[in-house]
């Protein structure tokens, strides 16, 4: 990804949204891939509305009462796998998030989550249609097992950061020795939809990605998939600096992924949308660029308190802090 600061010299014909989400849970849940599993197969760090449950269908945004995002009015939920660090005598921990630099102070863990327009290189060239009630979608495979095919999936990438405002150079698996100021996971979403289907049996076939890298402006979208809308994307910061003492004298990777991933190849996301009403619409109609659309121009803001405030129960009870003899869900 560019330089966030490089992104204020745009001039976008319309609005580009960048924000935070705090931790709204983490838990072996998964409502797109694994609807009704009490738990599923991994866990996932979780953002956004509290209708967040097990199983979710229909208009999410109209039944939230709180949300962890800076928009209130967005009950969407975003997830990703969560990562550990695996100890040389077998033992596992669960590495923290951190919040990332040009948001807020005080934001608990989360991502920074973008929902931009072809993104900055040509903003504004299309019109931009806004994600319909009960949509959701997913991007990567914990069953990428190679190192060609994670390169092929363009957006999904780990930065090894000197700073929290480190963007390059991008990876297609983790770092291969210790980051001074942490491990950024990047996850870009497809943003072009074949117009019908709100979902698919894999929850990709019904978006196709002309996705480049970094940020770069997307190519046109095809006549099987005509519609353009929003380019969402996450960045997830880890703070893996508390382990750097204890990585391995033969210098192989620590980290892995909370399906047992080693290698960062399957790297994968979840996107369920809520945002209520049409404030997603017209928040994409507009011509605001990151926090100038807060504080109703044109979209509803909260405070760093209320988006901490929110959360939902703990529908899988099980041990996630300390060090752990495995994974939740992974066999010792």
């Amino acid at each position: 990804m560019k330089s966030l600061s490089l992104f204020a010299l745009a001039a976008p014909a319309q609005a580009a949204l960048r924000f935070g989400c705090s931790t709204l849970t983490i838990q072996r849940l998964d409502p797109i891939v694994e609807p009704g599993g009490l738990p599923s197969a991994h866990l996932h760090q979780i953002v956004g509305g509290n209708a967040f449950n097990a199983t979710m269908d229909g208009d999410v945004g109209e039944r939230g009462s709180c949300t962890t995002c800076t928009f209130s009015e967005d009950f969407s939920n975003y997830w990703t796998a969560v990562m550990f660090f695996k100890h040389a005598n077998g033992t596992y921990k669960r590495v923290p998030i951190m919040q990332n630099t040009a948001l807020p102070n005080g934001i608990n863990g989360g991502m920074t989550v973008y929902y931009t327009q072809q993104d900055f290189n040509s903003n504004g060239n299309q019109k931009i249609t806004a994600f319909k009630p009960g949509f959701r979608m997913t991007v990567g495979s914990p069953t990428t097992g190679s190192l060609s095919d994670a390169k092929g999936h363009i957006g999904l990438r780990f930065v090894c950061l000197q700073d929290k405002g480190t963007r390059f150079p991008e990876l297609p698996d983790f770092p291969t020795k210790a980051c001074k100021g942490g491990i950024m996971t990047v996850h870009h979403f497809p943003s072009c939809w074949d117009g019908k289907n709100l979902d698919s049996p894999d929850h990709q076939a019904h978006m196709y990605a002309t996705t480049k890298e970094a940020f770069a402006a997307a190519g046109a979208c095809p006549a099987s998939h005509p519609v353009r809308m929003p380019q969402v994307a996450y960045e997830t910061l880890w703070d893996t600096t508390q382990f750097d003492k204890l990585w391995p004298a033969d210098g192989s990777n620590p980290f892995v992924l909370s399906y047992g991933d080693t290698k960062g190849y399957g790297t994968h996301a979840d996107y369920l949308f809520g945002w209520k009403g049409d404030s997603l619409q017209r928040a994409m109609d507009d011509k605001c660029m990151f926090n100038a659309c807060e504080n109703g121009k044109p979209l509803k803001s909260q405070n760093v308190a209320a988006m901490n405030k929110c959360a939902v129960k703990t529908m899988v009870n099980e041990n996630l802090d300390g060090w752990l003899h495995s994974m939740p869900g992974q066999k010792m």
